[in-house]
């Protein structure tokens, strides 16, 4: 017996056509080239200790960070791929420090924030990695909030690679089966779980923490029930929250007072997802992050997320 399973291609044109609002086709084709991306990506992830691609460039971002070279591979893959899209106005990488425009000639009605490819650390001891994605019209300009974002993602490079993604009707998640080549509908209608047992934070940093947040930590602890997970890769971590619940947690702290992750690039596309998915996120002042207006294109945020009722409880203690 043949079971129908629409891939990732299927599903974007039917929810185009399904679509209220008058479509062109654009978003299909940008969203195409990103999984384009991916499979380039994700095909070279794989192939990391065979290949010259393990290891660092020397180069240093514009964070400070050492580039991996399979980073540099990452952001070159998805920068050509989307500046040549024709859908593309601008694009803005983890990687460049500047906005980078699209010729003229190519220019489309789109903004899209990426991380090309996030937990990148990771790679020599072939832990999860992932790139994050996020897509805006171009119309309010570079630094919008992530409320006026159309869609949003990540793809997951892991035992296998996922491409997860929301453009406000629910989340959707596709696994690549490499047999055919084609992300196919594995996790229809993502819903994180209204309470979790796993809480996921760097405990190294805890000299660091504020005393809301150790007190938050001590009490869930001292349940008997709580289990720590924490893998350092945002994409890796988010997934597992959004299947099994719990919370993830990057708050501000004593040595990072507005937090780590980058605001448009992590923060956004994240708490999108996690909206989406029923969940909750905050950011600055305990609010949603996608209600802050950026005034800049690498702004940080101290960034919590996971299911209601857990992040619910850890608002409390700010509260007392």
């Amino acid at each position: 017996m043949h079971v129908y399973i629409p891939t990732l291609t299927d599903y974007i044109l039917e929810e185009q056509r399904r679509s209220k609002k008058p479509t062109t086709g654009s978003f299909s084709i940008l969203l195409h080239q990103i999984e384009n991306a991916a499979k380039i990506i994700a095909s070279h992830v794989k192939a990391t200790g065979l290949v010259d691609l393990l290891g660092r460039t020397g180069d240093i971002n514009t964070f400070g960070e050492e580039v991996q070279k399979l980073d540099a591979f990452s952001n070159t893959v998805l920068r050509d791929l989307l500046l040549s899209s024709g859908e593309v106005f601008a694009i803005v990488s983890e990687e460049e420090e500047k906005p980078i425009y699209a010729p003229k000639k190519y220019a489309g009605e789109y903004i899209i924030y990426f991380d090309p490819l996030d937990g990148s650390s990771n790679i020599d001891i072939q832990c999860p990695i992932g790139t994050i994605f996020s897509i805006y019209k171009k119309t309010d300009g570079l630094l919008q909030p992530g409320t006026k974002q159309i869609a949003a993602g990540y793809i997951l490079y892991g035992s296998s690679v996922m491409f997860v993604y929301s453009s406000g009707q629910g989340v959707q998640g596709f696994t690549l089966d490499p047999a055919v080549g084609n992300f196919v509908l594995s996790h229809k209608n993502i819903t994180i779980p209204q309470e979790g047992i796993i809480y996921s934070i760097n405990e190294g940093y805890e000299k660091y923490f504020l005393p809301e947040t150790k007190k938050y930590l001590t009490s869930i602890k001292s349940s008997g029930k709580a289990k720590g997970r924490y893998i350092g890769s945002l994409v890796a971590d988010a997934h597992r929250t959004l299947l099994k619940g719990g919370i993830f947690l990057y708050p501000a702290d004593k040595k990072q007072e507005r937090g780590k992750l980058r605001l448009m690039i992590e923060v956004n596309p994240i708490a999108f997802l996690v909206e989406q998915a029923g969940g909750l996120a905050i950011g600055e002042n305990l609010t949603s992050p996608l209600q802050t207006v950026p005034k800049h294109i690498h702004e940080r945020s101290p960034f919590v997320m996971g299911s209601k009722k857990n992040i619910k409880e850890y608002v409390k203690f700010f509260k007392k």
